[in-house]
């Protein structure tokens, strides 16, 4: 019983901590001066970097989940609607989850231990006694390219995991590629398009305000670095799912579901 209310407690308070990072950011992101140099280098690594990874795994997926979904419309009689089922699903929630976990892996396990390892080293504090705002230089410019990369690593992962799809329709079938794109774009509306790109925005967020909180509070010299890459994953990635679940609900208040 105690041991649960010390788990209740410490989460409580990291909650209230990210809560009071979070407000930091902003605060400091409306302060000049801006880092714009900063920020663009920091979407060259969010995006550009990313982008192998995220091609591979969105071709594969399309592939997959296209030769798998085959042989259930087939007992029902309904193989002529397995683009537009694929490109659906994969559009509606499958992309850009799965894009977003993999950015949580990926990114933000690098800027848990990238801040991580500059705060144990004491960089951090060599840059606030230099006359460097640190926060504004490290934290702000990785959030928000974080933030505004992610849809665009979506919308790719969109495209190649319907290429994806095309290429396992036409494995056992024969579907020209005009027919294929014409059902994929008759099936799909801006109820399914315009929800999926917004949600990626703050999975964006979620994910660089989770690597950058971890890092930039990073203790226990390198063992602490390796707690906080790791941790950043785990948060981040569950934070991913919980706002996925929200933005569901919300669509499906809405009536865009």
């Amino acid at each position: 019983m105690r041991s649960q209310f010390k788990n209740t407690f410490n989460f409580l308070n990291e909650t209230g901590d990210i809560a009071r990072f979070t407000g930091r950011l902003f605060k400091e992101w409306t302060k000049p001066r801006q880092e714009f140099e900063e920020f663009l280098r920091q979407c060259y690594w969010v995006g550009y970097k990313s982008l192998p990874l995220v091609t591979i795994t969105a071709f594969i997926m399309g592939l997959v989940l296209t030769i798998q979904s085959r042989p259930t419309l087939v007992e029902f009689g309904a193989e002529s609607l397995l683009p537009s089922m694929v490109a659906v699903s994969l559009v509606r929630e499958i992309s850009p989850v799965i894009t977003a976990l993999i950015c949580a892996g990926k990114i933000g396990s690098g800027m848990g231990a990238e801040l991580g390892s500059m705060k144990v080293t004491e960089q951090i504090d060599a840059m606030e006694v230099s006359g460097t705002n640190p926060f504004k230089y490290l934290v702000v410019t990785r959030v928000f390219a974080t933030t505004f990369m992610l849809p665009v690593l979506s919308n790719l992962s969109n495209a190649i995991s319907l290429y994806g799809s095309y290429l396992g329709v036409n494995i056992r079938g024969a579907v020209s590629w005009d027919l294929f794109w014409t059902q994929v774009f008759d099936s799909l509306s801006f109820g399914d398009v315009i929800p999926s790109l917004v949600k990626t925005f703050f999975f964006g967020f979620a994910i660089g305000i989770i690597g950058c909180y971890k890092g930039y509070f990073s203790q226990k010299g390198t063992e602490g670095v390796g707690r906080s890459a790791n941790s950043a994953v785990v948060v981040a990635s569950l934070l991913v799912f919980i706002i996925d679940l929200i933005a569901v609900q919300i669509t499906d208040l809405l009536g865009l579901t």
